[in-house]
């Protein structure tokens, strides 16, 4: 069995910033591993660091006795997967309660703020005057009234959560369903924050976290697996590497394992030794970080994966994958790059990192998930890659239908986290973080869905005027744009890693609204609070509102702990 680590999620992460930082790895090795140890975040100079022990800050982000109760009967907002399967990031004006022109007046409504956190990850869930949110680090599901950020009521998990949340009313109940950092996936009642059931949500004989949201459809939750030995790959005693990418499917009302998916067969040692004389294993790797697509016409699921994590590699890796909805097998499988092998080693030219001559070693994962798009008189899936690729792909056969590149990729993006599409484009965001000798493009670029044509497109420049170079990590080179983006009728909603939100028209790339959330705010849970880097899934909108998770401590970027909520003003 792999070695687990015992630090959380949050820290595997934030070790995971040295992909690019060869000669860093050794020389604050000692320092990090003490810090880690520790227990203490990386904080921003400036930060406000909050003294809440305890269970006080949940105390006082309690709505008054009398405004507790959950209407579900409300119209459902916002999910990250759609009732039907799919992932567009997309919301009408209708679903959103917003149009195009209410996104260019918007105004701050409230923020709320999380102690002992770093950063903000996930997406919520919004039904009407409600919005179900997962504070992952402090492990607390709340669920916040939409118009003053008060708490309804407060699921404490025990233990950090990890993914987004997914909604669906089961035999009348409306149930919430997401993942921690052990691999359990949790449904709770979306009503009163009740328990219902947890369960592992493990492929057998693997080890995995679970990064992308576990998706309801029918009578089933689908579970995305991570699991791959990138970090142990970075021990040059660990005998590297055994855990890969998985997908199980539970029962949507006990959590039983219905079918798993493996994305390659189990390690076994392979008769290749290190330069230390570390016996070697394989194959492994080929996480799926990303949110699983239903595809119900079709009877499949759509997963995307991440590179190789030792030899020999697979042709499951950097890949596209169909899967039989009923079993779970595979129905095809699309590698947009082969012989991706990369782990932790791989950063300082440790011993497991074994290059041979067809190895590419560049860590061009799929960070987003596939989306089903409506172009003409046909359907395709269409998916970014941190290489800087957008592919679109014939859902039935898994053929290549058209590619677009911007830049050269990077281990952090490229397109980190995801697209988003109105059906007539798909909008790319780039990270690209400077400084890294490559040919750096960090922005948003567009495309036409039926044919790849290009678009408008908007190459982000860093902002570092004034004390802003003095309150942002890096602010020279960390300013792409990394996080999921989000369509809104017909606006796009993107954030960079030096904290400003940005929304842009989707039809001329017109800049309709910018706002700095990098700084201190004032909240009305009395946590003191601070933005960051806008990262991960933390963009979202409903019910006549936008909400951003400011904050993403990991890969050294700018930590933070707040929800801010915007309304648009008259």
């Amino acid at each position: 069995m792999e070695w687990v680590s015992p630090l959380t999620s949050t820290e595997q992460e934030l070790l995971m910033f040295f992909y690019s930082r060869p000669k860093a790895i050794f020389r604050f090795s000692l320092s990090l591993t003490a810090l880690l140890c520790a227990g203490l975040t990386a904080a921003q100079p400036g930060l406000a660091q909050e003294q809440t022990t305890g269970d006080d800050w949940v105390a006082a982000t309690m709505c008054a006795a009398d405004s507790r109760s959950v209407d579900l009967e409300q119209a459902l907002s916002f999910t990250y997967t759609q009732a039907d399967g799919n992932n567009p990031r997309h919301l009408d004006a209708t679903q959103a309660g917003l149009t195009t022109a209410d996104l260019s007046k918007l105004a701050l409504a409230w923020a709320v703020a999380f102690p002992e956190t770093s950063g903000l990850r996930a997406a919520p869930v919004i039904i009407g005057s409600t919005i179900f949110y997962s504070a992952t680090d402090s492990g607390r599901v709340l669920a916040l009234d939409i118009n003053t950020g008060c708490a309804k009521w407060v699921y404490d998990a025990d233990t950090r959560l990890r993914s987004s949340m997914a909604y669906a009313v089961i035999d009348g109940l409306g149930t919430l369903v997401f993942s921690d950092q052990g691999g359990m996936v949790h449904a709770i009642n979306a009503e009163n924050g009740e328990l219902i059931w947890v369960a592992s949500g493990q492929a057998s004989n693997n080890q995995a976290m679970i990064t992308g949201t576990p998706v309801i459809f029918d009578d089933k939750i689908i579970v995305p697996l991570s699991g791959s030995g990138v970090i142990t790959g970075g021990n040059p005693r660990f005998e590297c590497c055994e855990n890969h990418g998985a997908v199980t499917a539970l029962d949507v009302r006990t959590g039983e394992k219905l079918w798993e998916y493996h994305t390659m067969p189990a390690a076994e040692y392979t008769g290749v030794v290190s330069s230390t004389g570390v016996k070697q294993r394989g194959p492994s790797g080929a996480p799926i970080w990303t949110t699983p697509t239903v595809d119900a016409e079709r009877g499949q699921v759509y997963v995307t994966t991440g590179e190789n994590t030792s030899h020999p590699t697979t042709n499951t890796s950097d890949a596209i994958i169909a899967l039989n909805l009923e079993t779970g097998e595979a129905n095809w499988v699309f590698q947009a790059l082969a012989n991706d092998m990369w782990n932790f080693g791989c950063s300082a030219g440790g011993p497991n990192c074994i290059i041979l001559e067809d190895t590419n070693a560049v860590d061009f994962d799929f960070g987003g998930p596939a989306i089903l798009v409506e172009a003409g008189d046909r359907e395709l899936l269409i998916a970014g890659q941190k290489s800087g690729d957008l592919w679109a792909l014939d859902p039935v056969t898994g053929a290549l239908v058209w590619n677009q590149r911007v830049g050269e990729g990077t281990a952090l993006g490229g397109n980190h986290w995801g697209i988003a599409t109105d059906s007539e484009r798909a909008f790319m965001t780039i990270n690209d973080p400077g400084g890294m000798g490559r040919n750096s493009r960090p922005g948003i670029y567009t495309y036409f869905v039926g044919t790849g044509e290009p678009s408008w497109h908007y190459e982000v420049q860093p902002d570092c005027g004034g004390e802003r170079s003095e309150r942002l990590r890096r602010c020279e080179s960390l300013y792409g744009f990394s996080a999921t983006p989000l369509s809104v009728d017909g606006a796009v909603i993107t954030g960079g890693l030096d904290g400003r939100l940005f929304i842009f028209n989707s039809d001329s790339g017109e800049l309709l609204f910018q706002y700095d959330t990098a700084t201190e705010f004032e909240t009305v849970n009395g946590v003191e609070g601070y933005g960051g880097s806008i990262d991960s899934h933390s963009i979202a909108a409903g019910s006549g509102m936008v909400f951003v998770g400011s904050g993403y401590g990991q890969f050294s970027q700018v930590p933070g702990n707040v929800l801010l909520a915007f309304k648009p003003v008259e």
